[in-house]
């Protein structure tokens, strides 16, 4: 194990602090990537995975999220690396998914890093922002988060435009969300999330598309143009139809008369839904798993070759001891014939 792994690390997580805080972070992305490529030739697994997420804060400060998402695909993170580094690029990543549509991996990433940081008041700062991330890309994939996370004393201030932001969502009310947005547009900026919110609006419209559908069975396109505060009767004809075809509400639209039939409410348990729930969480289940068994530290080989060597040491030292008896046996013997002949 080298032993300047570490110090290397660290020295040069403040070299890339210097930078950041003279606002002039493109500055040291040359050496970074001198380093890790260096990093990566010499084996210095540490040195590489901090220079790996040095890198991905980087790209991201200056949102360059192609570059960030060819450096992941084309490097690979050490396996064995410190938690607070896997934490931080699982962080990374999961940003990086998220604004490129990957919903579902982001997710899964976001989560591990809450799992992965410790739970104390030193990385408060650090479940925060992983949080804000997560709680959007919750509601991009169609989800509404448990309200006892805005209830953890860590996040309960911090989350609280996003709890505003969850709520209007899921009632699917569009002034609403457009007030929120525009209330909290500073702080979404600071946290560098208003790209992701403003991809919200579809979800909200879906949302309240859906709580109509299942409170009407039958509505005339004017009434849901009214009550989802559209432009025209043409928008929520179009609105309603594709979230027809994409399978948020089963209904039909009566294009003549203009009303939207709802179609009768089944029964959930004969579908595929609970089939698709349980496979996510045999997935999950799976995965941490497969985790645990290679987060597992086990002996190297070396103590065997020291077993050897003091199994061989004892081998040795009976023999000797074995072979000093014998000389004294043979010495015993000779003078009791010299006693004999005398």
């Amino acid at each position: 194990r080298r032993t300047l792994d570490p110090i290397s690390s660290r020295v040069f997580f403040y070299f890339s602090r210097f930078f950041e805080v003279a606002d002039r972070l493109s500055d040291a992305r040359p050496a970074l990537l001198s380093a890790l490529q260096a990093a990566t030739l010499a084996g210095m697994k540490e040195t590489k995975a901090m220079l790996l997420t040095l890198l991905l804060r980087n790209y991201l400060h200056y949102k360059l999220y192609d570059q960030a998402e060819r450096l992941t695909a084309k490097s690979s993170f050490p396996a064995d690396a410190p938690n607070n580094l896997l934490a931080r690029y699982l962080y990374y990543l999961g940003y990086i998914e998220a604004i490129q549509l990957n919903y579902s991996q982001a997710q899964t990433h976001l989560l591990e890093a809450t799992r992965k940081a410790p739970s104390n008041a030193a990385t408060a700062g650090f479940q925060q922002t992983v949080h804000k991330i997560y709680v959007i890309v919750e509601l991009l994939m169609g989800n509404i988060p448990e309200r006892s996370l805005f209830r953890v004393p860590t996040l309960k201030k911090p989350l609280l435009p996003y709890l505003e932001l969850a709520q209007a969502v899921r009632v699917g009310d569009l002034n609403k969300f457009q007030d929120v947005v525009s209330k909290y547009q500073d702080r979404f900026l600071k946290d560098s999330v208003l790209i992701l919110i403003q991809r919200l609006r579809h979800n909200v419209i879906k949302a309240g598309i859906r709580s109509i559908s299942t409170a009407y069975s039958r509505i005339s396109l004017r009434d849901i143009c009214l009550k989802l505060h559209l432009d025209s009767e043409e928008d929520a004809e179009y609105i309603v139809a594709k979230a027809i075809r994409d399978g948020v509400i089963d209904a039909t639209i009566d294009h003549e008369k203009g009303f939207v039939q709802s179609a009768d409410v089944h029964n959930v348990y004969e579908t595929s839904d609970p089939q698709y729930a349980f496979d996510k969480r045999i997935t999950f289940c799976l995965g941490m798993y497969n985790d645990s068994v290679k987060s597992m530290r086990y002996p190297g080989s070396d103590h065997r070759k020291e077993l050897a060597s003091a199994i061989e040491a004892i081998k040795r030292e009976r023999e000797l001891a074995q072979e000093l008896e014998n000389d004294d046996y043979d010495g015993d013997s000779d003078e009791d014939a010299m006693d004999e002949d005398l």
